[in-house]
């Protein structure tokens, strides 16, 4: 096996642009650890905020973006005993250190994975935001910002898995598909403002940030929580909802393989489906942010590698 690698590197924060195919020195498994082939890399919206210096948790460039990997368990370090070579495997590594997803091969601690199907760091973001954070479960509301989005189709299903009635916001292009899902109401949030139609909500998963976050505090019950996986360090918005009694948590994902293997049951039971809306090649990285940027998309953009 060759020591070097194709992956997709930035030189430099900024646009999608700075996203460039390189060649860069393959990684090695350490203790514990599992040597993946990447087949897919997710494209999150986290990608983009660190690509662009917004979340700059990865240091200064140059570095090798993504988490969010699906592949083959190549090489099998001492201290693993949950895979073998040629196991399927997925997961989201090392966050928020760098793992370089982008990549044709990546390095993981085995018990930062599972075995596939691939749902990949969108679902475990949701799962972390309304399981591990919110605790929902039946009888209650719950509003999901973009629910047409990577994270928020999936966010849709798992809520309703959980028992909740769900409402989210959707541009109306696709309001059949979040129906589908089992959204129980839906707002056009290019028609209407969402914080003057919504009311009684008990949760609410930003997935949006901005204004959206801001506004989604007008919707929530009493002691209702505001969830954000967008705002995660945006102490006036915590102080703003602790002012009006209600809670606020930001949310990150973290490797966890037993909320992966809670959302492979899901899927094994039909209870939640990836929708994928774009499969680009790794070295069009770049033209995959430009998409994950536009906003426009439904469910997620993928890097084949």
């Amino acid at each position: 096996m060759t020591s070097m690698m194709r992956a997709v590197r930035q030189r430099s924060f900024g646009g999608p642009d700075v996203l460039e195919p390189a060649e860069v020195e393959r990684p090695t498994p350490v203790l514990n650890e599992v040597l993946v082939r990447v087949r897919a890399a997710g494209v999150n919206p986290i990608d983009s905020l660190v690509r662009s210096g917004t979340l700059p948790i990865l240091g200064e460039p140059p570095f090798v973006l993504g988490w969010d990997v699906s592949g083959t368990v190549e090489e099998v370090a001492p201290g693993v005993n949950r895979f073998s070579v040629g196991d399927e495997v997925y997961g989201m590594p090392h966050i928020p250190r760098a793992a370089g997803a982008y990549a044709e091969y990546v390095t993981a601690p085995s018990r930062q994975l599972a075995h596939k199907p691939a749902v990949l760091e969108a679902g475990l973001t949701a799962w972390q935001a309304l399981v591990d954070t919110a605790r929902v479960g039946g009888g209650q509301r719950v509003l999901v910002h973009a629910g047409g989005g990577g994270v928020g189709h999936l966010a849709i299903q798992i809520a309703k898995a959980r028992g909740a009635e769900v409402v989210t916001t959707a541009s109306a292009a696709k309001h059949d598909f979040v129906r589908d899902l089992g959204a129980d109401e839906v707002v056009d949030y290019r028609a209407v403002d969402f914080a003057e139609v919504v009311k009684d909500v008990d949760v609410v998963l930003d997935t949006v940030g901005g204004p959206t976050a801001e506004r989604s505090l007008d919707v929530l019950r009493p002691d209702g929580l505001l969830v954000t996986i967008v705002e995660m360090h945006n102490p006036d918005l915590a102080a703003r909802a602790a002012e009006r009694g209600l809670a606020w948590a930001g949310v990150t994902a973290e490797p966890d393989h037993v909320g992966l293997e809670a959302l492979t049951d899901l899927v094994e039971r039909g209870r939640l489906r990836i929708h994928v809306d774009r499969i680009l090649p790794l070295a069009e990285a770049a033209r995959a942010h430009h998409l994950l940027d536009a906003g426009s998309g439904t469910g997620k953009v993928v890097l084949a590698v």
